[in-house]
């Protein structure tokens, strides 16, 4: 599916990250980031594993605390929030787990559902039943709706772990490497899922991968992550249009081993 191009809105940051740091010891993660995310955007984080994308996603949604540096989401500054004001922006947060995060004891329908009835408790029966079934036909799963988690494929859990975040109507989706693990047809499937959810949803995203594949496909922007810094950013032939032998060698990874 070919992507359809959404409407963007560059005067509008629902994150705004400046001059982020982040260590683990000696282990210097972050040094001295600064990204925005606009209304309506479609972010790719690239990078290898291990140089800080998923330390970057769990410090926009208040899981890591910064070193130093500013980071705004919606407004507001995350790491100076009270717990029950962190709690109330992570209800406008979804986020997509690599292992889809799905309670194995749950059905589908049980699944979606918990995170409904706990975050607001005033819905009716017809409404979590209207909502569960609106979701999962969106992830085009709606027969799996009484299945359990074991009976469903790798593909499908993606599925309906970003279902189960939909539920919630965030206005920012976090997307941690969607596609490790599935196989190539149902990569396809997940990365055409992430460019309907933001048509459909009118979500903002940052999608971290090391998955050429699925920056190309579902990122309306690129910043690559090398040492620590943001030191690529554009589409996706801007980025990969350099002789940065870094750069040149993780795209030969991806496409050429």
């Amino acid at each position: 599916m070919e992507k359809k191009h959404p409407v963007i809105d560059k005067t509008k940051d629902v994150i705004t990250i400046r001059d982020l740091e982040k260590s683990f010891g000696d282990n210097h993660v972050l040094r001295g980031v600064d990204l925005d995310l606009y209304q309506g955007e479609n972010l790719v984080v690239l990078g290898r594993s291990g140089t800080g994308k998923s330390v970057l996603i769990k410090i926009i949604s208040g899981l890591l605390k910064p070193d130093t540096g500013l980071v705004s989401v919606l407004g507001r500054e995350v790491d100076k929030l009270s717990a029950n004001e962190l709690q109330e922006l992570r209800l406008k947060i979804g986020f997509s787990f690599q292992n889809s995060a799905l309670y194995d004891s749950m059905t589908v329908r049980e699944n979606l559902e918990f995170p409904l009835v706990r975050n607001s408790k005033h819905l009716s029966r017809r409404d979590i039943n209207k909502a569960i079934e609106g979701v999962l036909d969106a992830v085009g799963l709606l027969q799996a709706i009484n299945q359990m988690p074991s009976e469903l494929s790798g593909g499908q859990r993606k599925r309906i772990g970003i279902a189960r975040t939909l539920i919630m109507r965030p206005e920012i989706m976090l997307y941690d490497e969607p596609t490790a693990g599935l196989d190539p047809i149902t990569c396809i499937d997940i990365n055409n899922l992430i460019n309907e959810v933001q048509d459909r949803y009118k979500t903002s995203s940052i999608i971290i991968t090391h998955d050429l594949t699925c920056a190309k496909s579902t990122g309306d922007r690129v910043i690559m992550l090398l040492d620590g810094r943001f030191e690529r950013q554009g589409s996706f032939e801007e980025v990969f249009d350099t002789d940065d032998e870094r750069v040149k060698t993780f795209y030969n990874y991806n496409f050429t081993a």
